[in-house]
């Protein structure tokens, strides 16, 4: 059976995290491994996963948890602390606030892409899938203006961040190869996808639309705190990959777009 590592970072965020591990605790797919990795959180997260941890040993759900507190240099090295420790055959990256929309989601994602049927080397490198947005609450908002394309590649990315982090499966083989560069503070997630999609190129592996939402995102965070930073950052990101002029002319008709959305 086709097994999924979720990976969960948190610090200091027990007003969030309960619905996050619900939403593992309760998924039917029965090879699920879950790393929560916590920056020494000072308000009582640890203590809150550490509860979950204790009630999913005593499930018969079959989930493996692990709970891991330590100070880091920021959630891209706490997203690297995870991706080496796992050991499924796909990373999904479930932060807190975030979660899974039905308790059946990982089934469907194995059976709508046929994972069990698979040897582990013809594995697609990627499954992605659609994202809606809920509030702090966990309220349903929207659908995710950006949609994923039916057919992704890595020359997607240069149009924007055409998948959620949350709703981008990546096969563990390939993405411990490629740690996030802690040199981005807000946008190394969109060069780790970026880079793990030209590996899949170069590896002659596909991108498996999943066809369905797989993720409810929570709209505030570090990247909505600090906008202006990350719209930088992101534009370097993209200009490393993708070359500068390219994606200065992108980013004109995101402003031009914009505006015109704006007077409609």
């Amino acid at each position: 059976m086709i097994k999924f590592t979720v990976i969960t970072i948190t610090y200091n965020a027990e007003a969030v995290l309960q619905r996050t591990l619900d939403s593992v605790l309760h998924q039917t797919h029965e090879d699920v491994e879950h790393l929560i990795i916590d920056g020494a959180s000072t308000d009582g997260t640890l203590a809150m996963a550490q509860h979950y941890k204790a009630a999913s040993d005593a499930s018969t759900c079959g989930h493996k948890v692990v709970v891991r507190s330590e100070p880091d240099e920021g959630i891209y090295d706490a997203m690297n602390k995870g991706l080496t420790q796992a050991s499924g055959d796909y990373i999904v990256y479930m932060n807190a606030g975030d979660c899974f929309p039905q308790p059946d989601t990982l089934e469907q994602v194995a059976h709508r892409c046929h994972l069990n049927e698979l040897p582990s080397d013809a594995l697609p490198a990627v499954l992605y899938g659609n994202t809606n947005v809920v509030d702090n609450e966990g309220r349903f908002l929207y659908p995710r203006k950006k949609q994923p394309p039916k057919k992704l590649t890595w020359h997607s990315f240069k149009h924007g961040m055409m998948v959620c982090h949350q709703a981008f499966y990546a096969r563990t083989d390939i993405a411990k190869n490629l740690p996030y560069d802690l040199k981005y503070k807000y946008s190394s997630d969109v060069d780790w996808c970026i880079r793990v999609m030209k590996e899949a190129e170069r590896l002659s592996l596909p991108l498996q639309d999943i066809g369905m939402v797989v993720a409810n995102y929570t709209e505030e965070g570090a990247t909505t705190r600090h906008h202006r930073e990350s719209l930088k950052e992101r534009f370097a990101v993209m200009a490393h990959h993708y070359g500068y002029v390219t994606t200065a002319v992108m980013h004109a008709w995101f402003a031009v777009r914009t505006a015109i959305q704006g007077k409609a």
